[in-house]
């Protein structure tokens, strides 16, 4: 378990800056009348989350090589508990929980941590599941997840910025059973996807995807998509955000060949992590809307993402796209932090996770 400070929990309730003086960061985080945020707990460079049936949240990371376990086990509302669960991996960026186990995606292979509830203090070794992934670092991280259909759903993205690859678990989203048989391309023509969910009701997928770059600062816009059925192809690298064909990849192809994206979002937002809101503590708007945490651009003239936005829905469809949560990017240009995956709580609080900063924040309404 990770020892902190004396006055770690006085941060964790009110923040504080990174010199442990002034007014806590999530004071600069914007939100609509009503809604509070609050650190929940310090995860060094929290990624993707998922919760055990006990309320654990299991948080991965990319830059560093280890899973951590984040608990509030006296139920304040504060994870004081950190421990890592796992360590010395290939950017274990991708988490998901069934059973009672830890499945964990680095590169190239998926782990699972079996039996891993109630023993975060001494977590069993983990085992290898599947091994004969692609090894390509450049867009190798992966968010993984369980579908209703028992599945284990794996992305692969492109090994590049835009290209092409006769391997057609090359930019696409894959799918296997949990022991790692039947593996097989559910989705394709996605250059990378780094969140996924179901629909609550309809309990089709829906999917975050990120744009090319250096085709400008505002083409082509990232992407929300709905596959609802296997064998769908969303038109990567020949076509962009769903009307922009590519100027090498493109020639001789219309988009129209493709499927459109569902809500073209901003350029070069990198919108990882999307949840639909299933919890009861948000107003009646909100709940069925699709939250994303957009981790923000790295090569864009005027920075943007960097935000937690929102895709309204109406009728199974998507119906328009705004801020919920900004104030990570400063007016300067500068960020302090990063989300990157959203998580909706049992008692209907969204977790967002922050990668910059190595936190975890909780957001909640109050009326």
């Amino acid at each position: 378990m990770r020892v902190r400070p004396l006055f770690f929990g006085l941060c964790l309730l009110v923040g504080c800056k990174e010199d442990g003086v002034g007014p806590a960061y999530p004071e600069d985080i914007k939100l609509p009348s009503g809604f509070k945020i609050s650190v929940y707990a310090e995860v060094p460079g929290a990624r993707s989350m998922t919760l055990g049936s006990d309320g654990t949240i299991y948080v991965g990371t990319r830059e560093g090589d280890a899973v951590h376990a984040v608990r509030d086990a006296d139920g304040d509302k504060v994870g004081e508990t950190v421990v890592a669960v796992a360590s010395g991996l290939d950017t274990p960026n991708g988490v998901a929980y069934k059973d009672g186990d830890l499945y964990i995606a680095e590169i190239s292979r998926i782990l699972k941590i079996s039996g891993i509830d109630g023993k975060l203090d001494d977590a069993p070794a983990p085992t290898v599941v599947r091994d004969d992934l692609p090894t390509d670092a450049h867009h190798g991280w992966k968010f993984i997840a369980f579908g209703p259909d028992g599945k284990l759903y794996v992305p692969v993205g492109a090994p590049c910025n835009v290209c092409s690859r006769e391997d057609e678990r090359y930019s696409a989203l894959l799918r296997m059973n949990a022991d790692g048989s039947d593996l097989e391309v559910y989705a394709s023509g996605i250059r990378n996807t780094v969140g996924f969910t179901w629909h609550p009701t309809t309990k089709e997928l829906w999917f975050t995807e990120n744009g090319r770059d250096k085709l400008g600062d505002d083409v082509p816009g990232d992407e929300f998509n709905h596959a609802p059925e296997p064998g769908m192809h969303f038109g990567f690298p020949y076509c962009h955000q769903g009307d922009t064909l590519d100027p090498e990849f493109g020639k001789g192809r219309s988009c129209d060949e493709f499927i459109k994206p569902a809500q073209v979002l901003g350029p070069h937002v990198a919108a990882l992590g999307v949840r639909f809101y299933t919890g009861e503590m948000f107003p009646e708007a909100y709940r069925g809307r699709a939250f994303i945490a957009e981790h923000g651009s790295w090569n864009r003239t005027d920075p943007i993402g960097y935000r937690v936005t929102m895709v309204r829905m109406q009728g199974g469809k998507a119906a328009g796209y705004e801020v919920f949560a900004e104030g990570w990017l400063r007016s300067d240009g500068e960020s302090w932090g990063r989300p990157v995956d959203v998580l909706v709580m049992p008692d209907g609080a969204l977790m967002v996770s922050d990668d910059q900063a190595g936190k975890l924040y909780r957001v909640t309404y109050g009326g």
